[in-house]
């Protein structure tokens, strides 16, 4: 028996967000090792500028494989910010569980103390704006675990909803 309203957007959204989750925890374990070893921050840039490519890849799977090759662009935009939402309630507990027991402040201190070596090089008007962004740090510093959690979900959401745009635009394909 075939019908012809559309498959739901929301398990194979929810399947590719734990995928995308999954790769922006392995990711993220490369932002602290980078500090030690500088290839890992290499290889962490690298991945996050992958996650738009996968993204897209995730979407045009889901338009082949669910919508029978033919997806709108509000269909592929929702699919798509749904998928990052997911990917980002994830992911948040993987830095929770980070920030809480495994961090202990060492990303912090690693930024305080590149910000002063790049303070230390410059004079003038560099310098001050390195002394505002260590005041912006700081206050970025004295936050709790959970609200620092909360603070990378919001961003991750926010930056999700915004690559969804484009890839909407990419993905959509209407029947012939």
């Amino acid at each position: 028996m075939t019908t012809d309203r559309p498959v739901s957007i929301q398990e194979p959204s929810m399947r590719f967000g734990t995928y995308m989750g999954i790769f922006w925890m392995f990711k993220f374990i490369f932002l602290p090792l980078g500090f030690s070893i500088p290839l890992l921050q290499l290889f962490f840039i690298l991945c996050t500028l992958f996650v738009p490519i996968l993204g897209y890849l995730y979407a045009r799977k889901f338009r082949n494989t669910y919508c029978e090759g033919t997806i709108s662009f509000s269909r592929a935009f929702l699919f798509t910010a749904c998928m990052y939402i997911f990917a980002a309630m994830l992911t948040a507990v993987g830095h929770y569980i980070y920030f809480q027991f495994i961090d202990q402040g060492f990303l912090m201190d690693m930024y305080r103390q590149q910000l002063n070596e790049a303070k230390a090089m410059v004079q003038g008007e560099l310098a001050t704006s390195i002394d505002q962004i260590m005041i912006a740090f700081d206050t970025v510093a004295a936050l709790t675990p959970i609200q620092l959690t909360f603070q990378l979900i919001t961003q991750n959401v926010f930056y999700g909803i915004l690559l969804s745009l484009p890839t909407g635009l990419l993905v959509m394909r209407y029947k012939k």
